[in-house]
């Protein structure tokens, strides 16, 4: 039986609030990547904590508590800029995903090969039923409704994220501590990046993409017991956990794992591996490895459901077909999910069983880091915007200092997103991908094309 409009139950608490957050934004995929850039990457984490992390924190969470109901950005920007923007800026938050899955996917199946059998991770048939599986998986837990894959979230998180990242942070310490030889230095100079490289100036872009997410948790606002009182407090834990556990496991990779043996798919394994060697304890390697793994699927389970929510509100408000919106007997939008799992298993496949594209991948993820800032630079102006139309709004939460408190704060976010997308347009010099002029071009069209698609179908469903 199918329920159209059935009010979700009350199942999430503060306690699971900050679980997804953190499982929404923190990756231990990230780790080695930051790890590339040394003591320097503090400086990074610092400056994107400052004009980004900490504005679409507090932005979030005024938005959230004025507008406590299912649908996250998608409400927000509805509310500020009509519905057809709204289901513009939700769908370029789907999008992200969608193409962002394939390459989360292949690192589960690529880590899971590690454990069985290592030679496993070149066979095509391998990956795409360990991809197909995991993801249905993952798909199948979010058809249960909120409350099965809060606890999910949670495991996920304390289990295969948290705890590996404070682990190797302490490890870390320890290596440091017991004065072991250090691969990066410590010293101002170091701290500091340098400022002649165009591809230390393009970092700040991805940094600031590895740190989306903090939005996700409001399009559960309607399955929590408490949002105007839980969600800032969840959003002042999990800012300080996030940049906490980011900033010292990428540490600890930098200064056990020399810079050019370091891989940017396994440098978490990597690390673990001289860390327990020098410990004696190396059989416990594969167990990190399977938490890792467990932390990864948590991290897909959680953005599975987010986005399509959004859109299942769109469809509510028939800027999609109303029969997307239609919810099972959990209140979720199996339809989406379905379709949404039908369209990543495709891209999957594609993905593995082409390999040889390994530079049109990359333009496209280009482009979805691209959009994601788009999509974070609709959120900034629409905070402003509704400060200004609907001051009256009853706001739990609102961020100090009246207007010019919420003007500083948006308007630091949005140009650090500005920032971010002028610097996205510096091709990386690792990847044969023609001039520069032809990157850009097909840059610039990816991203047209893709915030076209959505107002295309607004319009020709209206």
């Amino acid at each position: 039986m199918i329920f159209l409009n059935k009010s979700p139950k009350k199942v999430l608490g503060l306690f699971q609030l900050v679980m997804i957050n953190v499982i929404a934004v923190d990756s231990i995929r990230t780790l080695p990547f930051a790890a590339e850039y040394g003591f320097s990457l503090i400086f990074y984490y610092l400056l994107a904590s400052l004009v980004f992390f900490i504005p679409s924190a507090l932005v979030s969470a005024e938005l959230a508590t004025g507008w406590p109901t299912t649908g996250g950005i998608y409400i927000w920007v509805r509310e500020a800029f009509g519905p057809r923007w709204g289901l513009i800026v939700i769908w370029l938050e789907w999008v992200c995903n969608v193409v962002w899955y394939p390459t989360i996917m292949a690192l589960i199946a690529g880590v899971s090969a590690y454990l069985l059998d290592p030679s496993l991770a070149d066979n095509k048939f391998y990956i795409v039923f360990m991809i197909l599986t995991l993801f249905w998986g993952a798909t199948f837990v979010n058809y249960l409704g909120m409350k099965s894959s809060s606890i999910m979230s949670t495991f996920c998180a304390i289990l295969g994220t948290i705890f590996p990242m404070i682990l190797i942070g302490v490890l870390g310490v320890y290596w440091v501590a017991k004065g072991e030889p250090s691969e990066i230095g410590f010293s101002w100079r170091e701290f500091f990046p340098n400022q002649d490289s165009t591809e230390n100036l393009a970092l700040l872009s991805n940094v600031l993409f590895g740190l989306i997410g903090l939005d996700m948790a409001a399009t559960h606002a309607a399955e929590m017991k408490n949002p105007r009182k839980d969600y800032p407090v969840a959003l002042f834990f999990s800012v300080i956990i996030i940049i906490a556990t980011i900033v010292f496991s990428s540490l600890a990779i930098a200064i056990v794992v020399p810079n050019n043996d370091l891989n940017l798919v396994t440098g978490c394994l990597q690390a673990f591996t001289i860390f327990l060697t020098k410990l004696k304890l190396s059989f416990l390697v594969p167990f990190i490895a399977v938490i890792i793994v467990i932390g990864s699927i948590g991290n897909v389970g959680a953005w599975i459901i987010g986005p399509a929510k959004g859109l299942m509100v769109a469809a509510e408000d028939k800027g999609l077909p109303i029969s997307l919106a239609k919810k099972n007997r959990h209140g979720v939008p199996a339809k989406i999910l379905t379709l949404q799992a039908l369209v990543v298993s495709i891209l999957c496949i594609v993905f593995v069983v082409m390999p040889s594209v390994s530079s049109s991948f990359w333009i496209l993820s280009a482009i979805t880091a691209q959009i994601a800032m788009v999509v974070y630079l609709f959120l900034f102006i629409a905070a402003i915007k509704l400060r200004i139309s609907k001051p009256l709004t009853p706001r739990a939460f609102k961020v100090p200092f009246g207007n010019v408190g919420m003007y500083i704060v948006s308007g630091a976010g949005a140009i650090s997103c500005l920032i971010a997308i002028v610097l996205g347009f510096i091709p990386p010099l690792h990847l044969q991908i023609g001039n520069a002029i032809e990157y850009e071009i097909i840059l610039v069209s990816g991203i047209a094309l893709m915030c076209l698609l959505p107002y295309v179908i607004y319009k020709f469903h209206k």
